[in-house]
């Protein structure tokens, strides 16, 4: 593979031809993206990066209006693309034509199948893998500037550079412990256009604590949520532009039915009454008395608290012995639904089954025990506990 350190800046539609006639010779090719979203709903598209074993290039979308050279390329099935962290990634390409490239191979979430921490970042493999430091300094860069300079131009082209050798490495790792499959079965959800499409009416999901909301102030919040997402889709704007997390809570709570007690509200202004205000009061007057769907799942009790704690040190014994990241077998909350007896679960079912999954449910049905051993824990079959204590 080539160790050259330079890289092709491509600005011209006569370029992109050129350079993607040698990509689509590539049985695989590492891409990036840099984007800006600050003040967009929708990120802004500033620069794609690519490198096959033998180049590195920069494509500057600022520059060449029409990319569907590149796109034929990134959307040739025989070509695998190998993100670190894909989905950012994967939805920009998404937006650009409603359709996401396949394969992937996202080097992330490799890494958690190797032996790393969950969601590793790129600097932190790169340095372990290759033992090259990489340079944090344009992290924040504004990529929409033009020009932009060598360092920036640098940053931007090492983050393809050396997920060639993060990918070969990953690659050759999971096939020495028979873990391809594993990605083949998670990649299906980045590979999902419905992974891409926001849907407004599941816009709620994204606050946090909105289940602790009473019934009508819940629906009065998916209401808003629902609102609020469409109308940053449709302007273009940041989510947070169009309504505030705090004001749609308050608006939520306090449900106010005149323009008067909105103005009396924290956070609303001039501005926003005559933009918004109609349409809240709107909103809030035809959203419906409770939101529906199924009551939220009891508390557990002490007993089953311990059952769940029980379990995730099972996950955890497995996570260490198996070299995978522990929240990639099972997250506690799915656990907790275990120990509800909900069965239909990814940790039972697939490669999770083998790994970790049939344990849990031998503790679950009393075949196995949580042992200390030599000032270690460890899991034996109840059988052998009983032989012991004869």
């Amino acid at each position: 593979m080539s160790d050259d350190s330079s890289s092709l800046w491509i600005a011209t539609a006569d370029d992109l031809d050129a350079l993607c006639k040698r990509l689509r010779t590539a049985a695989w090719l590492a891409l990036d993206t840099e984007f800006m979203r600050e003040r967009s709903y929708f990120p802004k598209l500033c620069l794609i990066q690519l490198a096959t074993p033998e180049l590195v290039a920069c494509v500057d979308p600022l520059a060449v209006t029409d990319l569907s050279p590149l796109l034929d390329v990134l959307y040739d099935t025989h070509i695998t693309k190998v993100l670190h962290a894909a989905r950012q990634d994967l939805e920009i390409l998404f937006n650009l034509a409603q359709r996401v490239p396949t394969p992937v191979f996202d080097t992330q979430l490799a890494a958690s199948f190797a032996g790393f921490p969950d969601q590793v970042g790129y600097a932190t493999l790169v340095e372990q893998l290759t033992g090259v430091h990489l340079d944090k300094g344009h992290t924040r860069a504004d990529w929409s500037r033009r020009p932009l300079s060598e360092g920036a131009q640098r940053y931007a082209a090492d983050d393809v550079r050396y997920l060639r050798d993060v990918y070969l490495k990953l690659h050759a790792e999971l096939a020495r412990r028979e873990r391809l499959t594993w990605m083949e079965r998670e990649r299906a959800t980045l590979e999902d256009p419905a992974t891409y499409r926001n849907d407004p009416e599941l816009a709620w999901r994204r606050l946090r604590g909105a289940q602790r909301l009473k019934p009508r102030q819940l629906a009065a919040a998916k209401t808003l949520a629902a609102w609020r997402e469409q109308r940053a889709m449709d302007e273009d704007l940041p989510r947070q532009w169009v309504l505030k997390d705090e004001l749609l809570y308050d608006l939520a709570r306090q449900q106010p039915a005149s323009i008067e007690a909105l103005r009396e509200m924290r956070g609303v202004n001039d501005a926003l009454l005559r933009k918004y205000g109609e349409a809240w009061l709107t909103l809030l007057r035809d959203a419906p008395a409770a939101t529906p769907g199924a009551a939220p799942a009891a508390r557990l009790d002490a007993e089953d608290e311990a059952l769940v704690d029980a379990l995730s040190a099972v996950l955890r014994l497995k996570s260490a012995a198996g070299e995978v990241s522990a929240a990639q077998l099972a997250t506690r909350a799915e656990i907790e639904k275990l120990v509800r007896g909900e069965r239909s679960l990814a940790v039972l079912s697939g490669w999770r089954l083998d790994a970790v999954g049939r344990d849990l449910l031998r503790l679950l049905d009393g075949e196995i025990a949580l042992v200390v051993r030599d000032h270690r824990l460890m899991l034996e079959p109840i059988s052998k506990l009983s032989n012991r204590s004869c």
